[in-house]
């Protein structure tokens, strides 16, 4: 079962569906340990409200505007202010299809 966007709080994990409504130019970012990795921010929607969903890697070449995903078991933090989500490494990214 998907939690609303709107009952989810930072620092617990949480199961959301909904819809990318925008997507960020990717951009790179070096890990504690030196490496450079891909990460671009979208927005995912659903009939609660909006959040940021992060997205690492693979996940972004796997989304596109339109798209309706479910994130099963991801992070949720807060970043100025505002609610983000990712898959990370115990979560799943999956795409439902086009709305």
């Amino acid at each position: 079962m998907a939690d609303k966007i709107s009952d989810i709080r930072p620092g617990a994990s949480a199961s959301i569906e909904g819809e990318i409504t925008s997507i960020e130019p990717t951009r790179e970012v070096r890990t504690k340990f030196g490496k450079l990795i891909r990460v671009a921010n979208a927005t995912v929607q659903d009939e609660s409200g909006q959040m940021t969903l992060t997205l690492w890697e693979k996940d972004i070449d796997k989304v596109s505007i339109g798209d309706k995903v479910k994130i099963d078991n991801g992070w949720v933090s807060e970043f100025k202010g505002s609610l983000q989500i990712t898959a990370g490494k115990q979560g799943k990214l999956e795409i439902l299809g086009k709305e």
